[in-house]
């Protein structure tokens, strides 16, 4: 029963957390946008102390039930498992933990944090993993089911659904998310929980909490007559049968065990004194100083808080524009500024997946890789929008009101004369004055002592609050005669 309990509440969690990375409605955010906060990484990084001591509390009465309960990576692979066992049963045994592995990858990410190398905290992240290939290949696919639907519904000259874009918002996080499916998959498919269990820094906290929880599978050694059946069919190879003990630093409390023994000797039931062996397959006293030391530098790292807040882009996919090089990259308002993101952001694509018009997309810049970043070929950031800020997890981009986002300034427009429709054409334009939601350009005579001559825009910088209005609707092509630069650091207008 306990292990049916637990698959129903996986099955509920992975399909909410992957809705809310397919959804372009923003419904499954107003709903389910609490489960991307209650990730522990994200969490931890926002610090949002609640859903810490919860977490942490949960682990201490239960054991590593986050890991194969909410943890959509770890849910994924168990999936992957599962689909090897229909190969073979029968087909794991027990291990060793590789604890100075453990650690090392605890102190790697520990140390990425600290010194802000957000690549490799991107990689290691299981919940941004897991982001990257839900966002990566099931949102494509979601939104080609939709458009099949939509396609269908205006033959019947019915309105319930509508086409989206589907397009490729970056090659790279593409690739990493591809090789990160095949490398866990394959693992997982072999051997199990693998890589919860040796690479990820999640799993190496949580499991040295684990070591203390309240209730854990025991084995009775009275009971038990060392068939091995439960150790064949643990996937995180930690039972070993010949001694009668589980190492509960990599048991994710599955209860897989729990249903395969055949003789009763395994129960779910409130801690025992801890044996020899079992200390000894626990870890040592090291493992646990390192989880109070990571737990508290990645802490203090995160200390920089601000408020989230994102944009949304309006208008229809203009192909024949191309991205202009922007010597400092746009980042959404609630962000703050650069260092904020760098700090904070696991580069899940929760914030990117969200963004209504594509105005979003994974950076795809080395020191910035994967990070959210703005560009107005396909849409401009909405004053109105604030999707984005709505979605993020980690505090890279806090949330803000619509009222405070008309006043945050995230770039400045910059003109460019050569690209410009009446210097080029000789035809009055000045689309990108009609449509400044801050009123920040005007147009005025190209010559000033002519008052008859072609108008050309001029930029107010203090009003500008870097939206992308004019960039998007400028009609030069390929690149538009009026571009946004972003700031490292936003400001206040």
């Amino acid at each position: 029963m306990l292990r049916k309990i637990r698959i129903l509440l996986a099955v509920l969690s992975i399909t909410f957390i992957t809705l809310l990375f397919v959804d372009f409605t923003g419904t499954a955010h107003r709903w389910l946008g609490w489960m991307a906060k209650i990730q522990f990484l994200p969490a931890l990084l926002a610090l949002n102390v609640v859903v810490l001591l919860a977490l942490v509390a949960v682990t201490l009465l239960l054991g590593r039930v986050y890991c194969s309960v909410v943890c959509p990576l770890g849910i994924m692979q168990d999936i992957f498992a599962r689909f090897g066992r229909m190969r073979r049963k029968f087909r794991y045994s027990y291990s060793p933990a590789i604890t100075w592995l453990r650690i090392l990858m605890l102190g790697v990410m520990t140390a990425a944090v600290i010194t802000g190398i957000h690549v490799i905290v991107a990689l290691l992240a299981p919940y941004s993993a897991y982001g990257r290939i839900a966002q990566g290949f099931l949102a494509p696919v979601w939104g080609w089911l939709n458009n099949a639907l939509a396609y269908g519904a205006e033959r019947l000259d019915s309105y319930a659904f509508y086409s989206v874009d589907v397009w490729l918002r970056s090659g790279i996080t593409l690739g990493v998310a591809a090789v990160t499916l095949v490398v866990l998959g394959w693992l997982s498919w072999r051997n199990g929980r693998t890589y919860c269990n040796t690479i990820c820094p999640v799993g190496t906290v949580l499991g040295t909490l684990s070591r203390f929880s309240l209730l854990k599978p025991v084995i009775d050694s009275s009971k038990c007559n060392a068939c091995g059946l439960c150790a064949r069919n643990c996937k995180s190879a930690c039972i070993d049968s010949k001694a009668h003990t589980i190492d509960y630093t990599r048991c994710v409390a599955c209860m897989d065990c729990i249903d395969t023994c055949r003789h009763g000797a395994i129960s779910y039931t409130c801690r025992r004194s801890t044996s020899k062996a079992e200390k000894a397959a626990g870890g040592t006293d090291t493992s646990r100083r390192s989880f109070i030391v990571a737990t508290a530098a990645i802490g203090a790292t995160a200390a920089l808080k601000a408020q989230e807040k994102t944009v949304d882009g309006g208008l229809a996919a203009i192909t024949a524009k191309k991205c202009p090089e922007r010597r400092t990259p746009i980042v959404p308002a609630g962000a703050q500024g650069l260092k904020n993101v760098d700090s904070h952001c696991t580069a899940c694509q929760l914030c990117v997946a969200a963004c209504p018009n594509g105005v979003l997309r994974p950076s795809g810049n080395a020191v910035r890789l994967m990070q959210p970043e703005a560009s107005y070929e396909r849409g401009y950031c909405r004053p109105e929008c604030t999707r984005c800020s709505e979605v993020c997890p980690t505090g890279a981009i806090l949330p803000v009101t619509r009222e405070e986002k008309t006043a945050i300034q995230v770039g400045h427009a910059v003109w460019v004369a050569a690209n410009c429709v009446p210097l080029t054409d000789g035809q009055e334009c000045g689309n990108c004055a009609r449509h400044c939601p801050a009123g920040a350009i005007q147009m005025v005579a190209s010559d000033p002592e002519d008052e008859n001559s072609v108008k050309i825009p001029v930029v107010n910088d203090s009003r500008c609050i870097g939206c992308g209005a004019c960039e998007n609707l400028c009609p030069a092509r390929p690149f538009s005669a009026i571009y946004v630069e972003g700031l490292e650091r936003h400001n206040s207008i």
